[in-house]
């Protein structure tokens, strides 16, 4: 075996992992025996600090009842702030410019409701048309209410090999008629990142309000989104975060728009100090808490409360260079293993433009995952969709 040959070589890998200061964390998960989890970037595994978050809170409402919204280990009434403080550095956001809160596509008629202002020929809003269904239905939603045709006021973005996005091409459609921007941070189907600083600052130039779907990056890169003064963001938590299936979501909105009323105003957007006058006018949050709705969703928050601790313990920036090694040395074994059966890689193989999976194409990738399936293997997601 030559020394190139070694790299391949399973003790290698396990070479790697001993090596590894985040290796320990692999205990912290319930994952099947001699079982390898592809499926991170579509639902991330339970944990045993997520599992124990959610018998915490589960005992507060057996021991409380209705006191648990102010007592026990996290009560209730400010759980959504508080785990939006915690969630902030994933995000670069300051600790008032995030919410755990709703979920995507809720977050993103929150925003759209809030954000998407007309102003003299500003009247449509800009897209990709690679992004996740969910986000373009949302969007066209919001237009028809607008009383707008999505054919006409819905602009997305072409890609030039169907499956990443140039940002020059982005940047020339940001036309006097936008109004808003809404773009994914992490392609799901490429694992592209975009260059959100730059888009955010060609976006600004024209007077044209961006925001970021960060569902296939957050708890997988590093983002900067105060810095980089984006105007919000929204994303899941049960993918990279493994904050749990359906569970409850997040969102960013820059404190340069504090006070702006929300689009969609419920109960849980009023000022927590004025919460219970009862008024029938509404008196907002300071913070990001004004973008929420009705009430939290308690149970679908306490896994989130364990996850983050890990996430606290590891450090973002450790994940994202554990993640790329992980995604290369896999690229590696996949060119010397799989090199003669017509496999190819869509994602970008640039570390600074690769997200935290891969995509993996080939013309028989249904066929090929029912049979990984059938043996028993979760590689399921190696090979993502089927474009043949």
């Amino acid at each position: 075996m030559t020394e190139r040959d070694n790299i391949y070589a399973k003790a290698y890998a396990l070479q790697l992992d001993d090596q590894d200061e985040l290796a320990h964390f692999r205990e912290e998960f319930y994952l099947k025996k001699n079982s390898i989890y592809l499926d991170g970037n579509s639902l991330g595994l339970l944990s045993k600090r997520a599992e124990k978050s959610v018998l915490s809170l589960l005992d507060t409402w057996k021991n409380y009842g209705i006191d648990g919204w102010t007592k026990g280990e996290n009560p209730w009434f400010y759980l959504s702030e508080e785990l939006g403080q915690r969630m902030a550095p994933l995000v670069g956001g300051k600790p008032e410019e995030v919410i755990a809160t709703g979920s995507t596509t809720v977050n993103l008629h929150q925003l759209v409701s809030t954000f998407y202002q007309l102003k003299e020929r500003k009247r449509k809003i800009l897209a990709d048309e690679l992004n996740f269904p969910s986000d373009i239905y949302a969007l066209q939603s919001q237009l028809r209410l607008k009383g707008f045709d999505p054919a006409v006021h819905l602009v997305q973005v072409k890609s030039r090999d169907g499956h990443t996005l140039l940002e020059d091409d982005i940047i020339e459609a940001m036309t006097e008629e936008i109004a808003l921007i809404v773009l994914p941070g992490v392609l799901y189907r490429s694992g592209q990142i975009l260059d959100m600083k730059r888009l955010t600052v060609e976006a600004h130039k024209r007077g044209i309000v961006i925001g970021f779907d960060l569902c296939h990056s957050i708890g997988s890169i590093p983002h900067q989104l105060s810095a980089w003064d984006v105007d919000f963001a929204f994303w899941c938590n049960y993918k990279h975060l493994n904050g749990g299936p359906g569970g409850v979501g997040g969102l960013f909105v820059n404190n340069r728009h504090f006070g702006q009323h929300p689009g969609l105003a419920g109960w849980f957007s009023s000022s927590k100090d004025t919460q219970f006058d009862m008024d029938h006018t509404l008196t907002p949050a300071k913070n990001a808490g004004a973008f929420q709705i009705g009430t939290p969703h308690v149970l679908s928050l306490a896994p989130i409360i364990g996850s983050l601790e890990i996430f606290e313990e590891a450090g973002i920036e450790n994940i994202r260079k554990k993640s790329l090694k992980l995604t290369k040395y896999m690229m590696d074994l996949i060119k010397h293993e799989l090199a003669d059966f017509e496999f190819t890689f869509q994602n970008p193989l640039e570390d600074d433009k690769r997200g935290g999976h891969l995509y993996l194409e080939h013309k028989e990738a249904a066929r090929i995952c029912k049979a990984l399936k059938a043996e028993g293997s979760s590689l399921i997601s190696v090979i993502q969709r089927v474009f043949a």
